[in-house]
């Protein structure tokens, strides 16, 4: 069965201060909801990425160029992902759509993963 990637992209702007409190109350729901996708055996892998903005590299013949990243015209940042297995996209759409993530005004990209050979 193939694997997906859920990318989570969500606006930096849009959460308003909130508390530690509530902050762990959120942390600990995506937690739970990938602990739900593992005890399942349909989750592969998943991570939160850090707040730092990161890299973004452009390659051109004979040289690399490095910038802060992301773009600064993007009104998104990626911020984490699971990667899930599914039998289609269809499926994969289904099991991402109770992800807490799109309760807090979240974008979720679904892309399958090529296994290049495997």
């Amino acid at each position: 069965m193939p694997n997906y990637m859920l990318l989570l992209h969500h606006d930096p702007g849009a959460f308003p201060a909130i508390s530690p409190e509530d902050a762990q109350r959120i942390t600990e729901r995506y937690v739970a909801w990938g602990e739900r996708l593992r005890k399942a055996g349909l989750l592969a892998d998943s991570n939160k990425l850090t707040d730092e903005p990161g890299r973004v590299m452009r390659g051109a013949p004979g040289q690399v160029r490095t910038t802060d990243g992301p773009y600064s015209e993007t009104k998104e940042v990626l911020g984490g992902y699971f990667t899930i297995t599914a039998a289609s996209y269809d499926e994969a759409v289904d099991r991402a759509r109770d992800c807490p993530h799109l309760e807090y005004g979240g974008t979720i990209e679904v892309r399958e993963v090529d296994m290049m050979g495997k």
